[in-house]
């Protein structure tokens, strides 16, 4: 991520999953919006991060948001769910 933001190249889209090895997908999502305010990338400009996960507990989406993810899809997820946030996000048409 933070060399996309170096070259001037932001990514589009990210997909977290809440449950990775090494660091969970909340804390990676605090880590890019963290990187993102250093550089001045804030609102409507920032990536968009979509939140996937097994776990659809009201804390975990709360967090979530909280953090400043754009969406939250519970797993198993529908391809219909997904195109409508893709939509929404206006990355697709």
């Amino acid at each position: 991520m933070s060399a996309m933001l170096e070259a001037n190249e932001p990514y589009d889209l990210i997909c977290l999953d809440i449950m990775m090895p090494g660091i969970d997908g909340q804390q990676a999502l605090r880590e890019i919006r963290l990187m993102e305010k250093a550089k001045g990338i804030a609102g409507p400009d920032h990536v968009k991060i979509i939140m996937t996960t097994a776990l659809g507990d009201r804390a975990n989406v709360i967090k979530a948001s909280q953090q400043q993810c754009d969406c939250f899809l519970v797993k198993p997820i529908q391809k219909a769910k997904l195109m409508e946030e893709l939509r929404k996000l206006a990355l697709i048409a």
